[in-house]
């Protein structure tokens, strides 16, 4: 038979212990909460800018990458066709779209990391706070980086020229 005080002091000690984890639980889950909406505040706050090679075209958008402001020079429309115009505006657009998610994923990174003690730990079904923030964005890539393929020559509609030597 066990002795009822020895039992009881057990019993305490647990208690004391389950309390201080508690504890400290909570008061992560307070520190790590003013981080995030510090971190939100931060992520709103987000705007990048570009300009074209040419510096025909600026543009400019929030950490989202909606663009809050497209600008042309003055001479841009004399300088070149409409269709490599909206090139350049598309290719300047994502740029700065590229800028605004690299520094929106510099800005989260320390959010993502996770606390010492996770609530998913100590409660099963409790979602993990790293679950609750979302993954980084991937940042575009501008057309002009990624690979193109040759247009095809107009006497050669299909691509599969007898005379194209590429092949041999």
């Amino acid at each position: 038979m066990t002795d009822p005080t020895g039992r009881r002091a057990e019993l305490e000690a647990r208690n004391a212990a389950m309390r201080d984890q508690v504890d400290t639980l909570l008061a992560e889950l307070k520190t790590k909460t003013a981080e995030l909406r510090e971190t939100q505040e931060r992520v709103q706050a987000i705007t990048a800018s570009a300009v074209s090679k040419d510096g025909s075209v600026r543009a400019s958008v929030d950490s989202t990458g909606a663009v809050t402001s497209l600008e042309f020079s003055a001479n841009a429309f004399e300088r070149t066709t409409p269709d490599k115009l909206a090139r350049v505006a598309t290719e300047t657009i994502l740029q700065a779209v590229a800028k605004s998610r690299t520094e929106l994923n510099e800005v989260i990174a320390p959010a993502q990391r996770g606390g010492s003690v996770d609530l998913s730990e100590l409660l099963p079904g409790v979602p993990s706070l790293t679950d609750l923030i979302p993954p980084p964005p991937a940042v575009p890539q501008p057309p002009s980086a990624q690979r193109r393929a040759p247009a095809p020559r107009p006497d050669d509609e299909d691509g599969d020229s007898f005379m194209d030597r590429s092949g041999w």
